[in-house]
C-alpha cells in the first residue's frame, strides 16, 4: 500500500488549528464550520477542508465540526495524545528561555532532564528538574527513554552533543545551534537559525530597493 506523503505546510498547519480550537473550546463553543476556522486562523475554508482531508472524513456536511472531536483528532495525528520526553542541552541565555516556556508542557512536551558544563549550574534547579553535568548525557537520557533532544549550545560543540543524543536513543532533535549537523537517516531533525529568520525578514523589509 502506497504512503501519502503529507506536505510539511499541512502539519505546520494543523499545529495552528490544534491552537485554535483549543481556545474555542476553552469558550464554550460545540460546532464550528470550516470557515469559521479559516477566519480565525487567516487560511481560506478550501484549505481547512484540504488539509484535513488527508485523514479521513470529519464533521458533518451542513453542520461543521464538533470541536472537542476535532481538537482530538488533530492531536492523535500530530502525536500529541501523549507526552513526550525532552532533554535541552545548554542553558544559556537561550536554553534558559526554552527551560522556562510554558508553551511545551501545554502542549505534551515535558523536559525531564536539562545538561550544562558550567559547574556554577550544575546541580542547580530548573522547575524541579535538577540541570547535570554533560557526562552523565547519554546514561539519563537513555533511562529516562527520552525521544527529543534540544540543542541549544555553541555551534562548536553542538555535533558532538547531536553524536551523544543519538546514542542515547534519541529519535528527533531540534537544533538551535547555527552551522550544519550530521544525524542518521531514521532521525529527525530540525534547524532553527534565529539569525537566518531574520535576515529574511530584512531581506523582505527591504526587497523594494531592487
Amino acid at each position: 500500500m502506497k504512503t501519502l506523503k503529507i506536505p510539511e505546510a499541512t502539519i505546520i498547519r494543523l499545529s495552528v488549528y490544534s491552537r485554535y480550537l483549543t481556545e474555542v473550546d476553552r469558550k464554550g463553543i460545540v460546532t464550528i464550520s470550516s470557515g469559521d476556522v479559516a477566519e480565525g486562523v487567516g487560511v481560506s475554508p478550501a484549505q481547512v477542508r484540504k488539509d484535513l482531508a488527508y485523514f479521513g472524513e470529519f464533521g458533518t456536511r451542513g453542520v461543521g465540526y464538533n470541536v472537542k472531536d476535532l481538537h482530538h483528532h488533530i492531536l492523535k495525528i500530530l502525536g500529541l495524545a501523549q507526552d513526550w520526553s525532552v532533554t535541552l542541552v545548554g542553558l544559556g541565555n537561550l536554553g534558559l528561555a526554552l527551560s522556562s516556556y510554558k508553551g511545551f508542557r501545554e502542549r505534551g512536551f515535558v523536559i525531564t532532564s536539562i545538561f550544562d558544563n558550567d559547574p556554577h549550574k550544575i546541580g542547580t534547579q530548573i522547575k524541579d528538574v535538577e540541570v547535570m553535568s554533560l557526562e552523565k548525557l547519554e546514561e539519563v537520557v537513555a533511562a529516562n527513554k527520552t525521544q527529543i533532544g534540544i540543542i541549544a549550545v555553541p555551534a562548536a560543540a553542538a555535533q558532538d552533543i547531536a553524536d551523544k543524543l543519538v546514542a542515547s536513543g534519541v529519535k528527533a532533535i531540534l537544533n538551535f545551534a547555527p552551522g550544519v549537523l550530521n544525524v542518521p537517516p531514521e532521525v529527525e531533525l530540525r534547524n532553527v537559525d534565529l539569525a537566518v529568520n531574520l535576515e529574511v525578514l530584512t531581506f523582505n523589509v527591504g526587497a523594494q530597493r531592487f
